[in-house]
């Protein structure tokens, strides 16, 4: 008898379509994907399936769907919000698209490239770089995330302000539906105007329409000159003028614009090995440009230093550094990066992913900073995150000395206080990493009436049964 709390008839024929490797059951095979990346999350289920083709992804969901089994699709495992981990009653099965890690094709007419669910960021990157072209997306987990739930939430990440989220690369999908019929909307065409766009649809849905299990993605020309600083500088208000005079002078050169606060930058280089700040002192707020042309001259450079030549006169920058070489470049993103890890290491964290115009960012931040640090005495607000298109990662560590637990059971109270101002200020309490199950709660005051009503019924109308990642989203 298999370790299992799946039907055994159901067990035997996963068994004989996916074979050994791509069923699991056993706990100690199963455990690792029961937990979120942040370890706030433990869920259980009765099985991990591990499909390598989306013909064997599509019967195992037909087979789960007959015997009314729920289902949690999940990529890398690097969901911010427990968007793929499933619940505690150990009835739902994670489908794993791990196995599915082919590269089919780069087009250099068209500059798409067409590849499975299961491929890493960063393994896709690297097949463009190979090829002289490059993939736009970047985020802090590229080395692990996939491309499907990459896809499934949206993810924007760092080159956002020129190239746009995930949604804006995809061309095609194929997916396979909560029923287990495959819908294949593989087309590498910029214009189809034919009836709804059902790859819009699947895109950010967090997997509770369907599983993603291919895609067509946009490429670009590799840059063929980069100049990249990091900047210190006096407050966030300073920041956002700091890409002011950039786009001023060049909005299409800017292909990365980050901001990091004093509080999240002195983490990381107190608890990231590496990690040292290239300046001469630390500062309140700093910014990382990056600047990239797919010509090879000097004309970045010039740009670059003419307006933090100019921002430095006028005192808007207090220092920087511009990295002299590649492996200077990956130094200084070495340090923008490691932001997430660095406050995981501190402690205990409460994640807020939010957006607001990009006028409103230093209102928001002084004063969601003043509401948290009131709530909470000696919490550490660290916020960060890709200034240039108002996406703020408002994070929240313990005090120094707090228990752990007793500062995540005020979590609600902690999202709550930001949220109300973000509200405020017309922004969105979910930017990048989705709703998940950890802010369910807020849709129904968020995206209630009308909207929130359509999003119902079209989860109604293609998964009648809530099979599909139920939990998430919805509250």
């Amino acid at each position: 008898m298999p370790d299992t709390l799946l039907p055994l008839a159901l067990h035997d024929a996963l068994l004989a379509l996916l074979g050994p490797s791509g069923l699991l059951t056993e706990a100690g095979d199963t455990e690792a994907f029961c937990t979120d990346w942040r370890m706030l999350y433990h869920g259980r289920c009765a099985a991990v399936l591990r499909p390598a083709t989306t013909e064997e992804c599509a019967k195992a969901v037909a087979l789960c769907a007959e015997y009314g089994i729920p289902m949690v699709p999940q990529g890398g495992n690097t969901s911010m919000v427990g968007g793929a981990t499933p619940d505690e009653s150990g009835r739902a099965i994670v489908i794993s698209t791990v196995r599915m890690t082919r590269i089919h094709s780069i087009d250099h007419a068209d500059l798409t490239m067409t590849l499975e669910a299961g491929v890493t960021l960063k393994a896709a990157q690297d097949a463009a770089k190979a090829e002289g072209l490059m993939l736009p997306l970047s985020i802090s987990s590229e080395g692990s995330a996939e491309i499907g739930g990459i896809l499934a939430t949206n993810a924007g990440g760092n080159n956002t302000v020129r190239y746009g989220n995930a949604r804006e690369l995809a061309l095609g999908l194929e997916a396979v539906l909560p029923d287990g019929q495959v819908l294949n909307l593989m087309r590498r065409l910029r214009k189809d105007n034919t009836g709804y766009a059902l790859r819009q649809l699947l895109i950010g849905s967090e997997g509770t329409l369907g599983i993603i299990t291919t895609a067509i993605l946009q490429l670009q020309p590799a840059p063929r000159s980069r100049e990249t600083a990091l900047c210190a500088l006096s407050s966030v208000d300073d920041v956002l003028k700091l890409f002011a005079a950039f786009r001023r002078q060049n909005p299409a050169a800017i292909q990365a614009f980050e901001y990091m606060s004093g509080t999240s930058m002195a983490l990381v280089n107190t608890l990231i090995e590496g990690a040292a700040l290239p300046l001469s002192e630390p500062a309140a707020a700093y910014a990382l440009v990056e600047l990239g042309s797919p010509r090879a001259d000097e004309s970045l450079r010039t740009l670059m230093e003419e307006v933090l030549g100019q921002a430095l006169e006028e005192g808007l920058v207090t220092d920087a550094v511009l990295a002299e070489s590649e492996s200077q470049r990956q130094a200084l993103w070495m340090i923008r990066e490691e932001h997430a890890e660095a406050q995981k290491r501190a402690g205990a964290s409460v994640k807020n992913d939010v957006s607001v115009p990009l006028s409103a960012i230093p209102d928001f931040i002084k004063t969601a900073t003043a509401a948290c640090e009131a709530l909470i005495p000696g919490m550490r607000v660290a916020p960060f995150g890709h200034i240039g298109d108002g996406n703020i990662h408002f994070n929240l560590v313990q005090p120094e000395g707090m228990d752990p637990k007793a500062f995540l059971a005020q979590d609600h109270a902690m999202m709550d206080t930001v949220a109300n101002i973000v509200r405020g200020l017309d922004g969105s309490f979910s930017a990048e990493h989705g709703v998940g199950q950890l802010k369910t709660y807020m849709m129904p005051s968020w995206r209630g009436g009308a909207e929130l009503d359509s999003m119902r019924k079209i989860k109604t109308a293609l998964d009648p049964k809530n099979l599909m990642n139920p939990g998430k989203i919805f509250p």
